[in-house]
């Protein structure tokens, strides 16, 4: 805010200098309901591509006996889908400022808690970036073999796109795939649909040739092999919490709006699981290896013609831009605990599109590293996914229960009901899923989430120590004028060396002129003629040599700074630094960055205070 100084003890505002935010040009940059689903609920959407083929996969360990249990686990899942929709809504409607499970932990569970729920969250979002672009790219190589050895490159190419339009906003993002959205959701449900009026399978020719998988016979399926069915189907669970966490990114009224986008995902997701385990054993479908369920259940619904490939490049587009759910949540999670001092204050700035450009930036970098670590295999990350999501349910279910236990509103023991069964369910399926993976490669997940938690707290305390040293949140002491005392320094002669020491005499009592010699033979008859062009030109400002035995340049400088320091202990020694600012961007790969190696060493150095005076270059001096 521009303020002017008025009586003493008081600030007067500027008239004119700030205006009040205008609400309708931030809606534009925000989400409506349907533009939330295809922004935030791409993860949970297409989840429905692996999910029942995850339940699938695993009771085929039983045989054909094991796979007549697929809708009875599928129905499970999707009633802790309807308690965790259920749930969110309320975390929505008590939380309105996002966060999910991070802002539930922090009010009713404590500090450490609420950083596990955040560390579960980041790590679940990047590896949901780098899970849903391999899978897009498996599906992809396999229509096109040959771009199998090229899929790291493809992988990275797709994430680049990604980025790219989520940093034009959350809304440009959401209005891009809302039509992949929109077409894989119907063909889907269009699938489901012309299925369940099928008698049988119209046919199997995708899986024609390949072995199944399915394993012995058997006449009994045990508990554990029913929590394993079930913990792997939960898969389809990831993406849920991202609505809650994304509040703020919805238009006003935010709360209500993220609430029906929350009820509209749980339905479709709810309906698409259940629909598919039905259409599973409608067609007594088998595993098979190299081909999906979902492509089987396409091929028997619509017959291997154009339905079918429709449906496949329709999920292919669809797993490749799950990503953009990751990108709509976790750069708003990283606003929330850079504004708690847990993450640096940068993630918390916002660019004008109302994104968070770099929380964008830093998820992608480590997106990317990950893909090129994994060689853009999907099997190599998957054993890494979903651990983190399962522990931000169990945490957020339990704070809901204190939240509605303590605020005791109407009908609260059918809340803390609902809220304390799905604790239960999600604390097991987090617990199964981390015993069942932890061989594969979870160990990972275990070791980074309390890494994690202690950066968190390490960044609060740094920031804890500077609010110290600041005395922030006290009222200083008044300011006072000392005598100042402004160095400049110069290579020669020219009109911003004029415009230079113009405007160091306007802010110093005292101004001098600072040259770094060499003791170089053409050094020193460049030197001998500044000085001479220096006393003919006559600024009244003295010249002095600071000579160096190196070829350096900022320590010179500021070992003279720090010199005038000592000397002068009761001045604010200046250090006025003068640069020109070249029309276009490129024209910066042309310049000597003198100006910034000054800088760098003056600020490491000494605790003088750094002026960078810009002489702006423009197309007209060019010309």
């Amino acid at each position: 805010m521009a303020i002017h100084a008025g009586k003493r003890g008081t600030v007067a505002q500027v008239p004119g200098a700030e205006q009040p935010p205008d609400t309708g040009a931030g809606d534009r940059h925000k989400l409506t309901a349907p533009q939330g689903l295809a922004a935030l609920s791409l993860d949970a959407m297409a989840s429905v591509a692996y999910g029942p083929e995850a339940v699938v996969l695993v009771l085929a360990g039983a045989g054909a006996y094991g796979l007549g249990f697929t809708l009875p686990v599928t129905v499970a899942i999707a009633a802790l889908l309807a308690v965790l929709v259920a749930s969110y809504r309320q975390v929505i409607a008590a939380f309105p400022d996002g966060g999910g499970s991070y802002a539930v932990a922090k009010k009713h569970l404590g500090r450490r808690t609420s950083l596990v729920a955040a560390a579960s969250l980041i790590l679940d979002y990047v590896l949901n970036v780098a899970v849903s672009v391999t899978a897009g790219v498996a599906a992809l190589t396999s229509a096109f073999p040959q771009l199998y050895g090229e899929r790291v490159g493809v992988c990275l190419g797709i994430l680049v796109l990604v980025t790219a339009v989520n940093l034009r906003g959350v809304v440009d993002s959401a209005k891009a795939f809302l039509v992949p959205t929109a077409v894989f959701v119907g063909s889907i449900l269009a699938m489901i649909t012309v299925g369940l009026f099928r008698d049988g399978p119209v046919s199997t020719v995708s899986a024609a040739g390949h072995a199944s998988a399915l394993g012995e016979g058997a006449t009994t399926v045990g508990a554990l092999l029913l929590l394993k069915a079930f913990a792997a189907g939960c898969s389809a669970l990831t993406g849920v919490e991202a609505v809650a966490n994304a509040v703020p990114s919805f238009r006003a009224p935010a709360a209500r709006r993220a609430q029906r986008t929350e009820v509209a995902l749980g339905a479709l997701l709810g309906v698409m699981l259940i629909g598919l385990s039905v259409l599973i054993g409608r067609f007594h479908l088998q595993p098979v290896e190299g081909v999906t369920v979902l492509a089987q259940l396409a091929d028997a619904s619509f017959g291997h013609d154009s339905a079918f490939y429709v449906v496949q490049f329709a999920t292919m587009v669809l797993l490749a831009l799950a990503a953009n759910t990751s990108f709509g949540g976790l750069p708003v999670l990283m606003s929330l605990l850079a504004r708690d001092n847990y993450l640096p204050h940068l993630f918390a700035l916002k660019a004008d599109r109302q994104v968070h450009r770099h929380g964008v930036l830093a998820l992608a970098a480590v997106s990317a590293a990950l893909l090129v670590f994994s060689g853009g295999d999907t099997n190599t990350l998957v054993p890494l996914f979903a651990i983190g999501v399962f522990v931000g349910f169990t945490i957020c279910q339990v704070g809901m229960v204190l939240h509605w236990y303590g605020e005791r509103p109407a009908g609260w023991r059918a809340k803390v009901a609902l809220n304390g069964f799905g604790a239960l369910l999600t604390g097991v399926s987090a617990v199964v899923v981390t015993a069942t993976k932890f061989t594969e490669g979870a160990w990972l997940i275990v070791i980074a989430l309390p890494l994690l938690v202690l950066g968190f707290e390490r960044i609060q305390r740094t920031y804890t120590r500077i609010g110290e040293r600041l005395e922030l949140g006290r009222i200083p002491q008044p300011p006072t004028r000392s005598r100042s005392l402004v160095v400049v320094p110069v290579s020669g002669l020219s009109k911003l060396t004029c415009q230079a020491l113009t405007a160091a005499r306007s802010l110093g009592d005292e101004v001098l002129a600072v040259t770094v010699t060499h003791p170089a033979p053409e050094d020193r008859q460049a030197a001998e003629a500044l000085r001479r062009d220096w006393e003919l030109w006559n600024p009244g400002v003295e010249l002095v040599e600071v000579t160096s035995p190196t070829r350096a340049l900022g320590r010179p400088v500021s070992g003279y700074v720090c010199e005038l320091t000592a000397t002068h202990p009761e001045s604010q020694v200046t250090v006025l630094i003068p640069e020109t600012e070249p029309a276009h961007l490129w024209q910066r790969l042309l310049q000597n960055q003198r100006g910034s190696v000054v800088a760098r060493a003056v600020r490491r150095d000494t605790d003088a205070v750094i002026c960078r005076l810009r002489f702006r270059i423009t197309d007209d001096v060019c010309s």
